[in-house]
């Protein structure tokens, strides 16, 4: 069964401020994207950051996330764990099919159909209890 290609799209980092969590990745050479985007659904402002991969036509990329209130799953992350990791993103080809094959396997999903995301892509969240404690984003567009 192959639901790819699939690769690490992004890495989702929690922050309290977008421009103070930004001047590590200028510093190291990334491209920050064109704009900022809120998802008002998810109550977050995302600024990526795109790294330079020759393997893959789209490369990899670090999301920052910042809370558009307390009472947001970022604004309750930070509030919990402070800033850092807050999930790992994989592109795939088939989110539909791989879903319907991880819930079929007994996986916990959070999201057992896909929504949209940042961008516009489609995206869908495991548990953590599923994947050994990391949140873990799929996401296809």
């Amino acid at each position: 069964m192959t639901f790819g290609p699939i690769h690490i799209d992004h890495i989702g980092i929690a922050c309290h401020n977008l421009d103070d969590a930004s001047v590590f990745w200028h510093l190291i050479g990334l491209a920050q994207g064109d704009h900022d985007e809120t998802v008002r659904e998810q109550g977050v402002t995302t600024r990526f950051f795109s790294t330079s991969n020759p393997f893959v036509g789209r490369p990899s990329k670090v999301e920052l996330l910042e809370p558009t209130g307390p009472e947001t799953p970022i604004g309750r992350f930070l509030e919990k764990r402070g800033p850092g990791v807050q999930q790992v993103c994989f592109r795939v080809g088939d989110l539909v099919g791989l879903l319907e094959h991880l819930k079929a396997n007994g996986i916990r999903l959070i999201d057992e159909a896909p929504r949209t995301g940042a961008g516009g892509m489609q995206i869908a969240f495991v548990h953590p209890a599923s994947t050994g404690g990391v949140l873990v984003e799929l996401a296809q567009g």
